[in-house]
């Protein structure tokens, strides 16, 4: 019965493990796009608001860095489906 416990706890503390990377990733990107836009688009320091131009292309900057992220995602998924589509082959070619 101690074993099945141990393997639970396992299981938690890589899904915890797991959370914890999906969260810094999201972090990072934030930072990233916060970063990017930023540089491009805050131009007068003399005001404290933003002019409608550097909103503009802050929403710019922001809509295209998601659509960028998330052709990659998916540019990502695609490849790893055919990456674990040969390793399948492989085993396949290997045990026959």
């Amino acid at each position: 019965m101690e074993n099945a416990n141990s393997n639970v706890t396992d299981v938690n503390m890589d899904f915890d493990a797991s959370q914890l990377a999906s969260v810094k990733e999201i972090f990072k990107s934030y930072n990233k796009l916060t970063e990017l836009c930023f540089m491009d688009c805050a131009t007068d320091f003399t005001i404290g608001d933003l002019k409608s131009d550097e909103v503009r292309c802050a929403e710019n900057c922001t809509s295209k860095f998601l659509k960028a992220s998330e052709r990659m995602t998916q540019r990502f998924q695609e490849y790893q489906l055919i990456m674990n589509e040969h390793v399948i082959t492989a085993q396949q070619n290997a045990n026959a």
